[in-house]
């Protein structure tokens, strides 16, 4: 799932842009495909991401995470995104 036009809407406070990968998600679960997501996810939307799209399986994160380590460390960063993913 190409997850911009979701970080976008998430990041000026419209929850409701998810709808669609929701929808898209529930469609793939049925013909049996895993999900994987990347996009302008980051730590401020991750979390709420992953707790609605039943059957994620992977994100990808790598420029997110490398901006937010440059100040917060990159151990730390790794850490706190395990924890927004459990």
């Amino acid at each position: 799932l190409y997850t911009e036009a979701f970080a976008h809407d998430y990041g000026l406070g419209n929850k409701n842009g998810i709808d669609p990968y929701v929808k898209s998600a529930v469609l793939a679960n049925e013909l049996g495909l895993g999900i994987n997501a990347g996009h302008d996810l980051s730590l401020d939307n991750i979390q709420f991401f992953n707790q609605n799209i039943p059957g994620l399986l992977e994100v990808s994160i790598g420029h997110a995470l490398i901006s937010e380590a440059i100040y917060l460390g990159l151990d730390n960063v790794v850490n706190m995104y395990l924890q927004k993913l459990k």
